[in-house]
C-alpha cells in the first residue's frame, strides 16, 4: 500500500493534567465526529485494500501496514448509514482499541476527509443523549461543544470491539452471500 501522506500524530500531556484532551475531528457524511488523540496511531492516504470474503458490509477490506494485517471498517457503513464513496481526500485513521483479553490491536476507520486536531476541556463535553442520536448512544463517548456546534465524541473501544466485529462477521458468514449486505 502507497503510504504518500503520512500524517504523525502528536499528543501533548494535556489529558495527564485532566482539564483538557486532543481530540482528532474529521467528516462522515457531512456530519463531525471526534475521537481521543490517545487512541490514533497515524492517518494513512487511502489505498488499495484486499476484500475478504463473507465479512460484513462495513469491512471493507484488509491493508498492509508494514508487514501487520489491519482490518478496515467502513465508519459510515459500521453506524447503519450507505457505504463511504471513496474521494481524494479519503483517509484511513489507524487506530488502537483494547482487545477482551488486555491486548491492543490496530483497526483502520475510512473517513470522509480528516479535519484537525481540537482540545475540548472537559466542561465543554456533554454526557451522549439518551435518545435522538443517529448512532448507538453506547457507542458515544459524549457530545463536545466547539465553537458553538456539538462534535458527536466516539469511544473508539465500544465501536471497534474486536469481540463484536469479530461475531458480526461470524454472523456474516452464516449468511449467504447475497443477504450479507442486509446483515450489516
Amino acid at each position: 500500500m502507497t503510504q504518500a501522506k503520512n500524517m504523525p500524530v502528536v499528543a501533548g500531556n494535556a489529558a495527564a493534567v485532566g482539564e483538557e484532551q486532543q481530540y482528532l475531528t474529521f467528516l462522515l457524511s457531512g456530519e463531525m465526529f471526534a475521537i481521543a488523540i490517545l487512541n490514533i496511531k497515524e492517518i494513512i492516504e487511502y489505498g488499495s485494500l484486499t476484500e475478504v470474503p463473507m465479512m460484513p458490509g462495513f469491512i471493507r477490506g484488509v491493508i498492509n501496514l508494514r508487514g501487520s494485517v489491519v482490518p478496515v471498517v467502513d465508519l459510515s457503513a459500521r453506524f447503519g448509514r450507505s457505504r463511504t464513496e471513496v474521494s481524494r481526500r479519503t483517509c484511513i485513521v489507524i487506530i488502537e482499541v483494547e482487545n477482551g483479553d488486555e491486548s491492543k490491536q490496530d483497526i483502520g476507520v475510512m473517513v470522509d476527509s480528516v479535519s484537525e486536531v481540537l482540545e475540548i476541556p472537559r466542561s465543554e463535553i456533554e454526557p451522549p443523549p439518551a435518545f435522538g442520536a443517529k448512532i448507538r448512544v453506547d457507542f458515544m463517548h459524549g457530545m463536545g461543544k466547539v465553537a458553538g456546534k456539538f462534535v458527536i465524541i466516539l469511544n473508539a473501544n465500544k465501536v471497534l470491539s474486536v469481540d463484536e466485529l469479530s461475531m458480526l462477521g461470524e454472523a456474516a458468514g452464516m449468511v449467504p452471500a447475497e443477504q450479507t449486505a442486509a446483515v450489516a
